[in-house]
């Protein structure tokens, strides 16, 4: 016989509470995600702030190793906090969770630089960006399951699709907000100083969020299982366990969280840091692209969840992988024609071609006081300034323009910036565009459409991932079996993702290289995703098997 708990949980919730659900909950997720996000969407100033080395490829490696710190640590969050909401309950858990995130992003706006105090300030900065990685371990799971288990069956892939266009909503939110301060705070005040205001704006974030999750009363599933006493014991042990727990794991993270975190990764800050670094566009204009695009595509987040309702989880994420196999590198072809012609139109013209020994770069080569070799040097300008090269043996070092000799001046073997400057002052000559690049209206909407074709395929593959995962896997451990695979995926798979596409970038020479890694991690994906997920829209989250 049925428990009263038990019964209650059965109560479709009404739309009044389903509202307040879906905003506390979405609104969270939103201003959790600014947080974490607002730390890439600076990272032209965070370089040279806490990690000056006057090498600007080193530069923002180390702030992309620094971004990947933070999401190497969700796992451990997700551990943690996966217990917690197993044990505890879905409500207060993502409490802590998102107090702890507006802190250290506050914590982050406060840090002297590294002129100020040396080495502290990438350590600091570093174990901010840990404890950021904790807080988000706990609050996806959180958040999706808190909002699944409210929803009536036939309408959880639209309602949870509210928290996955809030993931975009973030990455907006901070792209607004620094908007909103490049406006107000003149350009050499915000480089200065300006640039902390986003971080310590946390703090009024955290204080609505707060506000608005503990109205929220705790998920009716879990106060079932706590009045039955059938919570679970130890939900990281029983995750892996538990009967067919290991292949939904195994499913989760490579044929779920793989493909949407590298496709969102890659359509949101790789392209970012492509159209601000080798393409060169003004850095006011790829904020207000960013904005605009970023805006229209977390609708379709939310179309892509309601049609999930109707077709099954599966279908969509399928197709928006295969579409995005096909996509992907033309895309980004594509923004480059619009972004920058004058460099694909001169590399056509006038090819650079470098010969040389020990013609390869290190990119960390200052990091570890290794001596990066003369030809080294050349290679690694022509691939900041966004210049394709063709390479080739030789006993001297060369470099020419289509069919003309460039002078290698000896200053350019010692001095970094002399060497920047004096090559793009030779190759300018040969057709290269160098100069930010000020965009026309017709480029403009070209990258914005580019932008948006990347956004529908995040959207496909990302959609309705909160409620397959919440549909994958038993109450009494879904906070710890959802949240583990999906923050290893998102942790490592994506997290990582713009240093190791910037160090193939980096030690290739091709800035369409480091799409490599996304495709493969998709092509691999969907091979996991045909075999292994689930297709049943219908599934009652108070089912154990």
């Amino acid at each position: 016989m049925a428990s009263e708990a038990g019964a209650a949980m059965q109560r479709e919730p009404t739309e009044k509470e389903i509202r307040m659900v879906i905003g506390a909950s979405s609104a969270g997720t939103v201003f959790e995600w600014y947080d974490f996000f607002i730390y890439g969407t600076l990272f032209y100033i965070i370089g040279p702030t806490f990690f000056p080395s006057g090498n600007p490829t080193l530069e923002i490696l180390l702030v992309w190793a620094t971004f990947a710190i933070g999401f190497g640590f969700r796992p451990v969050g997700a551990v943690l906090f996966g217990y917690l909401g197993d044990q505890l309950g879905r409500k207060y858990t993502f409490i802590v969770t998102v107090t702890l995130m507006g802190i250290a992003t506050a914590g982050v706006g406060l840090i002297p630089s590294a002129e100020t105090i040396g080495l502290w300030a990438p350590a600091i900065v570093i174990f901010f960006r840990i404890l950021q990685g904790l807080a988000l371990g706990g609050e996806y799971g959180g958040a999706a399951i808190y909002v699944a288990e409210h929803a009536p069956t036939e309408k959880r892939g639209y309602y949870t699709s509210y928290i996955q266009a809030s993931v975009a909503g973030g990455f907006v939110l901070s792209i607004g907000v620094v908007l909103a301060c490049r406006f107000l705070i003149p350009e050499a005040e915000f480089e200065a100083w300006g640039w902390r205001v986003p971080f310590l704006l946390s703090i009024i974030l955290l204080a609505i969020s707060l506000w608005m999750r503990i109205k929220l009363n705790e998920s009716p599933v879990f106060q079932a299982m706590k009045a039955e006493g059938t919570t679970s014991k130890n939900p990281f042990t029983e995750s892996f366990s538990y009967p067919g727990n290991k292949k939904r794991i195994f499913v989760a993270l490579f044929g779920i969280t793989g493909i949407l975190t590298t496709i969102w990764y890659t359509a949101f800050f790789s392209g970012m840091s492509f159209l601000r670094g080798p393409m060169n566009v003004e850095a006011l204009t790829v904020d207000l692209i960013l904005f605009f695009a970023g805006l229209i595509a977390m609708s379709f987040y939310l179309i892509v969840g309601k049609w999930s309702d109707k077709v099954g989880r599966k279908k969509p994420i399928i197709v928006g992988a295969l579409l995005s196999l096909l996509l992907l590198f033309p895309a980004f072809w594509g923004l480059g024609h619009f972004a920058n012609p004058g460099l694909s139109e001169a590399a056509q013209a006038n090819p650079v071609r470098v010969e040389g020994s020990q013609c390869s770069t290190d990119p960390f080569a200052e990091l570890f006081n290794r001596e990066q070799s003369d030809c080294g040097k050349i290679l690694e300008t022509l691939t900041s300034a966004g210049v394709a090269y063709d390479l080739s043996d030789g006993e001297g070092l060369r470099m020419t323009a289509g069919d003309s000799e460039i002078a290698i001046d000896a200053q350019w073997l010692t001095d970094g910036e002399a060497r920047s400057a004096g090559m793009r002052e030779a190759l300018s000559e040969y057709g290269y565009d160098f100069s930010k690049q000020q965009l026309g209206v017709g480029s403009i909407l070209g990258i914005v459409a580019i932008l948006l074709v990347l956004g529908a395929l995040s959207a496909l593959t990302y959609g309705s991932v909160a409620a397959l995962l919440a549909e994958m896997f038993p109450p009494k451990i879904r906070y710890s079996s959802m949240s583990i695979p999906y923050h290893i995926g998102a942790g490592y798979l994506g997290g990582f993702l713009p240093l190791i596409a910037g160090y193939i970038v980096a030690r290739s020479g091709d800035i369409y290289a480091g799409l490599w890694y996304t495709w493969i991690v998709v092509a691999f994906g969907v091979i996991v995703a045909w075999w292994g997920i689930p297709n049943d829209p219908e599934a009652e989250l108070a089912e154990t098997s």
